[in-house]
């Protein structure tokens, strides 16, 4: 099987870069495990592959950061997120602000700006304050409210997959989710190396499948990432 995904033409009114978003409704971000990370558990700076449903590579992320502030800051760390095409041209940049993080103090709170390509915003992910549960808010370029994405008790949950659901705005239907995927008791013990799966539906506007990576991502710095 062929390990990449094709290429796409380009498609009007798409940003460079984000037509093959057009075709999947469901994506696989899995974290490389990295071994200096795991056995001595000095920081390093995060690496993923973005699949698709067959198993393909769709994209490869590698998150920019100084040895600082991984070490003193860790996942509270800010970060810049380089998104690689299977021609390691970057299509997508997630930036993350430095901010504090607390459950009871409304002032602190996580957000981070998507952009696709570089230089071109197509949206935001915002948290929400609330004392218990994970809440975030997904906007798009103009700052506009589109989606809402709700998590579990303090980001939590008793079963091996933690999910994240994304709803409409007025909180009826839920549209996706954004999983936390159990990846084995040695694994989740010795490193902090998650697996997460993305489902949208798939006529979902492709910028705003592009925030969900993003916000794929601030979910995992904020509640599994860690210094073991």
């Amino acid at each position: 099987m062929n390990m990449y995904a094709a290429p796409n033409p380009e498609i009007p009114g798409c940003p460079r870069g984000l037509e093959y978003l057009t075709q999947v409704d469901q994506l696989l971000v899995k974290q490389k495990v990295e071994l200096v990370e795991a056995l001595i558990g000095f920081e390093s700076n995060n690496k993923y592959e973005v699949r698709n449903a067959m198993g393909q590579n769709v994209f490869y992320a590698v998150e920019e950061n100084d040895c600082l502030s991984r070490q003193c800051c860790g996942p509270l760390r800010p970060f810049t997120i380089h998104i690689l095409d299977n021609f390691g041209q970057e299509v997508i940049t997630i930036t993350r602000p430095l901010k504090c993080m607390s459950c009871f103090f409304p002032c602190c709170l996580q957000e981070l700006e998507v952009q696709a390509p570089p230089g071109n915003t197509v949206g935001f992910v915002k948290q929400q304050w609330h004392p218990l549960s994970p809440k975030f808010l997904v906007a798009n370029e103009h700052n506009e409210p589109v989606l809402k994405i709700h998590g579990p008790f303090c980001g939590w949950s008793c079963l091996p997959d933690v999910d994240f659901e994304i709803l409409t705005m007025d909180e009826v239907s839920k549209i996706g989710k954004i999983s936390k995927q159990w990846t084995g008791l040695l694994r989740e013990a010795f490193t902090d190396s998650d697996n997460f799966g993305i489902q949208f539906p798939m006529d979902l506007d492709v910028r705003m499948k592009a925030v969900m990576i993003g916000a794929c991502f601030l979910i995992d710095f904020m509640f599994f990432e860690s210094t073991n």
